[in-house]
């Protein structure tokens, strides 16, 4: 259960609610790390505006910016993340078997091999806050400065969001609690 309460749109300030409206307007919806931050609205302002950008703009392609946030929620047993996201990832094209190999916690068996690096490099700077100069490398000629830069930033955009979730223990969509 939720440490915060369900938003009251008529009990906002005039700048929460502004921020209200515009998760509407990018989201369609204002719940789990949006509703929190919304506590806090120029930094709502700011984490919609980054992850709206993450989703449109990214050089990184769908499929693996879902399967770096996927790896970053079972790390974190975000269950809100990994609720939302489990859906996105199969719906840009990463199969059910890697999926289900993440959520187990096991190395899943990639096909492809950009896959294996995100996983990789998202399992790396995970568990040590950086990337070995082998990693840094083969992330650089794969993907290109730019964006690994990208994901890299990602990856640390979603240690937040799943420290947000956790902390204030937002609820999964339909209560449903994927993750042990």
């Amino acid at each position: 259960m939720s440490r915060l309460p369900v938003i009251d749109p008529d009990k906002l300030s005039a700048r929460q609610r502004q921020m209200y409206d515009e998760t509407i307007r990018v989201r369609g919806q204002v719940r789990g790390p949006f509703a929190i931050w919304l506590n806090s609205p120029d930094l709502c302002d700011l984490t919609l505006q980054t992850q709206d950008w993450f989703q449109k703009k990214s050089e990184l392609p769908s499929r693996l910016l879902e399967l770096a946030i996927l790896v970053m929620a079972r790390k974190a047993s975000a269950q809100f993340a990994w609720a939302v996201h489990e859906k996105r990832g199969l719906e840009n094209g990463l199969t059910r078997d890697v999926v289900d190999a993440i959520r187990d916690r096991i190395t899943p068996n990639f096909a492809q091999d950009d896959e294996r690096l995100v996983y990789d490099l998202a399992c790396e700077l995970s568990e040590t806050q950086t990337l070995s100069p082998k990693a840094y490398e083969r992330g650089r000629a794969f993907f290109g400065i730019p964006v690994l830069v990208e994901l890299v930033s990602l990856v640390g955009f979603y240690v937040m969001v799943a420290m947000v979730l956790n902390t204030f223990e937002a609820d999964p969509p339909g209560g449903n609690y994927l993750l042990d």
